[in-house]
């Protein structure tokens, strides 16, 4: 029913963690994991052996290039792309195919941190005010909601979390693997939008994220971020399509 992609930075254990929640998830029928970094293989719970094929790089690939290759392994109704750092400690998955039941092409749980504060995963598309009112700490173009809302449709969802239709993800192309990190899931749900497709978000799943913020801490990132952000800027600024993500 699902093929799920996880991508390992080095992420080690966090990935073990990860492997056991999906292991009680009977909704996902395969697991790609692709090794991005060189590192142990993962420890993966005897249930979910069958289902997990391992990738490894022989050279670090971009964000949007590895889900893009994983989803040539996919041969069910739904793929989903999942980070490493998310946990789960109840199944997210039958409320998100639910979701996506009512013709949206792409679905999202609200994700909180681990104290369980609602985390900024679902927000507008970035404009030049709503960045300046972010740095500026007035604003930072979130959607405000409560677990147990119901769905709604935001103009796009962070890449932590992404549950796709494999026809929509497929009549896309996937991410645009010219954004090597960052930014390429804005993009993806743009052109999402602009082709007649919807988001939803369903604040009846849930998952726990421990969100990095690796571009606040190494230059590295902060310059991926920064890149990805002027070409999705040259791209799509003064074009974004209608979207229902009014609230």
């Amino acid at each position: 029913m699902i093929t799920l992609s996880v991508v390992s930075h080095g992420h080690g254990s966090m990935v073990d963690d990860l492997m056991r929640d999906l292991a009680r998830c009977s909704e996902v029928t395969r697991v790609v994991l692709t090794i991005n970094v060189p590192e142990q293989g993962p420890a993966v719970p005897a249930s979910l052996s069958d289902r997990t094929v391992v990738l490894r790089n022989a050279k670090p690939k971009g964000f949007g290039a590895n889900h893009n290759a994983a989803f040539a392994h996919c041969e069910t109704s739904h793929y989903c792309v999942l980070n490493p750092d998310v946990r789960f400690s109840d199944n997210p998955f039958p409320a998100l195919l639910a979701c996506l039941k009512d013709g949206a092409a792409m679905c999202a749980p609200a994700v909180t941190n681990p104290t369980g504060e609602i985390e900024d995963s679902a927000r507008y598309f970035p404009g030049f005010v709503g960045l300046l009112a972010k740095s500026l700490g007035v604003a930072d173009g979130r959607y405000w909601y409560a677990k147990g809302d119901p769905p709604f449709h935001p103009e796009w969802v962070a890449g932590m979390f992404m549950l796709f239709s494999s026809a929509d993800y497929a009549a896309l192309g996937g991410f645009d693997e010219k954004y090597f990190l960052y930014y390429e899931d804005v993009d993806l749900c743009v052109r999402l939008w602009r082709s007649g497709r919807k988001i939803l978000l369903c604040p009846q799943a849930t998952a726990v994220h421990a969100a990095q913020r690796a571009s606040h801490r190494q230059f590295r990132h902060l310059a991926w971020h920064q890149a990805s952000m002027v070409r999705y800027f040259v791209r799509h600024w003064g074009r974004l399509p209608a979207t229902e993500g009014q609230r």
